[in-house]
């Protein structure tokens, strides 16, 4: 499990709020968003996240709403996981994804055609034994200005690491010197 989300789910767990453990995650040695825009966190999914704050803004597309699932995923948000889902799929409870440590984003395809829109997406992700990736065109709509996620193709795999081969983390490193 990544520093930030061990931190950030335990201090949620904790009833401490998004806005209250802003300054674990943005004081942390990785302030890069983990959506991987390349941006702050506190400048990226971070403003859709914070729901209880005046600062509060709603994804603009449906690419800023999947980022800021994703990253919600990697920080274990479950309440935004659920207030950006459809009502009509969204299920009953949410899964506990505290064994799984989420690792990479590849964005691979979005588009937007009025009211719809599409994003076509590869997570890398590790659990407790082996690496897996999840590629995903997902299906949104904005309703009254919100976008919300409906559902999604999804294809997941198991993917066979070696020390030697590059860590699917998207880093660049060899895995051995990485995340292995």
């Amino acid at each position: 499990m990544g520093v930030i989300h061990a931190w950030g789910a335990y201090l949620l767990s904790s009833g401490f709020k998004l806005s209250e453990i802003s300054i674990v995650i943005d004081s942390s040695a990785n302030s890069l968003c983990p959506c991987q825009s390349g941006r702050a966190y506190a400048d990226c999914c971070r403003r859709y996240q914070q729901t209880d704050s005046a600062d509060y803004l709603r994804p603009p597309t449906p690419e800023a709403l999947m980022r800021s699932r994703y990253t919600a995923f990697v920080l274990g948000l479950s309440d935004y996981l659920s207030a950006t889902w459809h009502p009509t799929t969204r299920p009953a409870s949410l899964e506990d994804s505290s064994e799984v440590d989420w690792k990479s984003l590849r964005i691979e395809h979005s588009a937007q055609h009025g009211e719809e829109g599409t994003v076509t997406f590869e997570a890398r992700f590790k659990d407790a034994t082996q690496w897996h990736a999840l590629k995903e065109t997902s299906r949104f709509v904005c309703e009254q200005g919100h976008w919300l996620y409906v559902d999604g193709d999804a294809n997941w795999s198991s993917l066979t690491v070696g020390r030697n081969d590059a860590c699917p983390c998207g880093s660049g490193k060899k895995a051995k010197k990485c995340c292995l």
